[in-house]
């Protein structure tokens, strides 16, 4: 008898589970994200719709977010125009898109320096949405919470243009 209830109680505890837990992917039908704004200084993300704001999020950036990124490593997050470029659904960031750097005047600024230029540059959610992080923690990438994130994931494809201003 006890071992019925054990099992009854199991298998209706996984169910009730698997009905709570709503997907990472959403499903968006609105007007086509047609470009993406970010201000660094403003730590502000605008998602557009030719001129109309169709979203905005505040952002994190590099951990040293003062001035463009001229190579791995110092933490900065790139300034200009790029393309998102790939998207990984299983990031270890939540979910990411990646942006196109470096581009070509990248890769010259960091050869001047001697430096490679670095690259995985990417607008991405939280390692872990429980562990509070502070201001501006990553390595270059734009950063949202992870619920934004789903949403940001959802409306932007890949080919979009980014402009990232200082």
């Amino acid at each position: 008898m006890k071992r019925r209830h054990l099992m009854m109680g199991g298998a209706a505890a996984m169910s009730l589970g698997a009905c709570s837990s709503s997907s990472k992917f959403k499903t968006y039908r609105g007007p086509d994200v047609t470009y993406i704004v970010v201000n660094k200084d403003a730590r502000r993300m605008y998602l557009l719709h030719d001129d109309r704001v169709l979203k905005d999020y505040d952002i994190d950036l590099g951990f040293a977010p003062i001035g463009d990124k001229f190579f791995e490593g110092d933490g900065r997050t790139p300034e200009g125009t790029y393309i998102i470029d790939r998207r990984n659904p299983n990031s270890q960031f939540h979910l990411s898109l990646g942006i196109s750097y470096p581009n070509a005047r990248d890769r010259m600024e960091a050869a001047a320096l001697g430096k490679p230029p670095g690259g995985d540059i990417f607008i991405h959610g939280e390692s872990s949405p429980f562990k509070r992080k502070r201001k501006d923690w990553t390595w270059g990438c734009i950063a949202v919470p992870n619920r934004e994130m789903e949403d940001v994931y959802s409306m932007v494809r890949n080919g979009t243009p980014i402009q990232i201003n200082p």
